[in-house]
């Protein structure tokens, strides 16, 4: 079973996402934050398979939390998620070294996180 790391400042959304996760079989959300900080934090202590993290959020965000999440983890993958699509921030985001960048759609973020643990196997949503 995958363990996962959700971190949205947005507890509505967060909580969505841990559910939709949780839901299915072959993953566990292991951990969830609010902000970049949590993020790092979380990671270091729960050591999940994959870390999901939204773009905007306070204290720090999410590109800086990728960042400093690659360097400490390069082998874990990370997802950004945002509700706003930008090039700038979606170059950025591969620089500092996410491997995949999706709207909020928690379907959406299944489906990549899948990919990315079993892209061998590309395990259909």
């Amino acid at each position: 079973m995958a363990k996962i790391l959700i971190v949205d400042d947005n507890n509505f959304f967060r909580r969505m996402l841990c559910k939709s996760f949780s839901s299915q079989a072959e993953f566990e959300v292991c951990g969830e934050g609010a902000n970049g900080r949590e993020a790092v934090e979380k990671a270091l202590k729960l050591h999940p398979d994959v870390i999901v993290l939204d773009v905007l959020m306070p204290i720090m965000n999410g590109l800086d939390a990728a960042r400093i999440l690659r360097m400490m983890m390069p082998g874990v993958p990370i997802i950004m998620n945002s509700a706003m699509q930008d090039p700038v921030t979606e170059r950025q985001a591969r620089v500092f070294g996410v491997d995949e960048i999706t709207p909020k759609s928690a379907p959406v973020l299944i489906q990549k996180a899948r990919q990315l643990l079993y892209s061998d196997q590309c395990i259909a949503a």
